[in-house]
């Protein structure tokens, strides 16, 4: 296995994502935490993988990253089985997001969706309906950002079509945004 050909291809997927994203990604954080200090939150969510990351980056906030603070405001809605399972059964796997957000989100928030393709239903809908009812709405997708990308306020598409590389720079694009939300919100490591 040539691990040296993978992690050249993971640098210079970042190097090449940052060098066209770097000024979005500063803006999508200085909204972001001007909401957050203005006592909205952040709804996140995704597939799979992207399902995991939504939970792992939600914590992240909710409990700390770098250091111990009061909490910020993050939901992830692949955490509830019982409203997934129920929303898929009793309508459609597309509502498992946006049903979600209509019961749990208010005007200003940010919804927050990761899907590699950029193509998920569920997610695309989702954005549809944070629109909708006045959130930002961010996508983390590949490259292009497929459908759901042209939808969204902010587009962070990474520049590869491969799902484990897409899905590793998402993770590193979320502990920056963890990392900057944390700096902006609480810069001496206190309260909000």
């Amino acid at each position: 296995m040539d691990y040296h050909r993978r992690i050249e291809e993971l640098h210079l997927t970042i190097k090449k994502f940052f060098l066209a994203k770097e000024s979005s990604l500063a803006n999508i954080i200085e909204e972001i935490s001007r909401r957050l200090r203005q006592g909205r939150k952040i709804l996140v969510f995704g597939n799979g993988g992207s399902a995991a990351q939504a939970q792992h980056f939600a914590a992240e906030l909710v409990n700390r990253f770098l250091y111990d603070r009061t909490p910020i405001a993050a939901i992830s809605l692949t955490t509830d089985t019982s409203a997934l399972t129920s929303i898929a059964n009793d309508s459609t796997f597309d509502d498992v997001f946006s049903r979600q957000l209509e019961a749990l989100s208010r005007e200003g928030d940010v919804a927050l969706g990761l899907s590699t393709s950029g193509n998920s239903p569920n997610v695309i809908k989702a954005i549809e309906c944070a629109k909708e009812r006045g959130l930002m709405t961010v996508v983390l997708t590949g490259e292009g950002g497929g459908r759901v990308g042209s939808l969204a306020d902010f587009c962070c598409d990474v520049p590869s079509t491969h799902t484990p590389l897409i899905q590793e720079v998402h993770l590193l694009l979320l502990h920056l945004l963890a990392e900057e939300i944390e700096r902006s919100l609480i810069p001496s490591g206190g309260t909000i």
